[in-house]
């Protein structure tokens, strides 16, 4: 899955992210275009998981 598939597709599971890992802000689960990759280093810091984990899990949503 490539960036522009899962930047389609977060729109889709942010939420559940939201759900899965209290600690998130709306401000960690916003990004502007073409920030999708900064958006990842964030959620990367705040869950612990690597970078491929968090798009393997976005892709499984």
């Amino acid at each position: 899955m490539n960036s522009e598939q899962l930047e389609g597709k977060w729109k889709q599971v942010k939420g559940n992210f939201k759900q899965k890992y209290g600690s998130l802000t709306d401000d960690d689960l916003t990004y502007t275009e073409g920030k999708f990759d900064e958006m990842l280093g964030k959620l990367q810091e705040k869950t612990g998981k690597q970078k491929e984990e968090i798009k393997d899990e976005i892709a499984s949503w």
